[in-house]
């Protein structure tokens, strides 16, 4: 059952959701060769913590840390640890955060160091989709119309698009209905509601869409070894059109890219 939120509700998961994305941002910030990835789950930790809130995943189903940190042919639940990041490496970091009774969760793949162009243009590609499928999360549209337009994007490229994880419903809960896959036909699935607010989430592999699980019980690979990408948005149905609650803009702050690609998303410019 899809679950409907009021506009304060909205505004309260728009508030969870930045505190995700100014953790993002401080990982930007951050994250380099030699670092470790659990060096930047404690910080991510205090971050949130810092900032009023609790991480959402640390304990949730057992998970044992606060970010899901997964880099190269890791696509999504990896576990940080001590290895320390190396040039070229590229990471998908994946965060939550729960205050004010409501989740935030949103992911962003960065570049570690020099990057190979392959691999870059994976990620870029696997961005746009994001916003692809955004623009499809609209009224009178239904879920597989997101995950169509997903699919089409990143599959014209040659890229394998993942089909046992998916995009989710957030709120009171981290997944709440509808499951939002990055793949469809048109025309499929649930209904879009006014008020629903959905995490959309490509997960795109270079190679095969296929996958395969570590003995940890939690971290996802790609069944080839190549790399994949993953990148995450909170999105609301306001007035029948696709809002976003979270943003890069922080991340990319930090690095000094300057993006116009939420732009037509927002009613009101975001303030940073």
């Amino acid at each position: 059952m899809i679950i409907q939120k009021t506009r304060e509700q909205i505004e309260l998961m728009r508030e969870s959701a930045l505190i995700v994305s100014k953790t993002l941002g401080m990982i930007a910030s951050e994250i380099k060769p030699g670092v470790s990835t659990l060096y930047l789950d404690k910080l991510a930790e205090e971050f949130i913590r810092d900032h009023g809130a609790v991480p959402s995943f640390l304990g949730l189903y057992g998970f044992p840390n606060s970010l899901c940190m997964s880099p190269n042919a890791q696509v999504v639940h990896g576990i940080p640890n001590d290895k320390p990041l190396e040039s070229g490496d590229v990471i998908s970091v994946d965060c939550g955060a729960f205050k004010n009774g409501f989740h935030g969760d949103h992911a962003y793949s960065f570049e570690i160091g020099e990057v190979a162009e392959e691999t870059k243009k994976l990620l870029k590609v696997t961005k746009e989709s994001l916003y692809v499928g955004i623009r499809e999360f609209k009224a009178g549209n239904r879920v597989e119309d997101v995950g169509n337009a997903i699919q089409k994007y990143t599959e014209n490229h040659g890229y394998g698009v993942v089909r046992e994880l998916v995009g989710h419903g957030l709120g009171q809960k981290m997944h709440e209905d509808p499951e939002m896959p990055n793949y469809g036909k048109r025309g499929r699935g649930k209904l879009f509601v006014e008020g629903m607010v959905v995490a959309i989430e490509p997960m795109i592999n270079m190679g095969t869409r296929n996958i395969k699980q570590l003995k940890d019980g939690w971290t996802i690979l790609t069944a080839d070894g190549k790399p994949s990408a993953h990148f995450e948005h909170d999105v609301a149905l306001i007035d029948g059109k696709p809002e976003i609650l979270s943003t890069f803009a922080y991340i990319y702050k930090a690095l000094g890219i300057e993006s116009t690609e939420e732009d037509e998303f927002r009613k009101v410019p975001l303030k940073l």
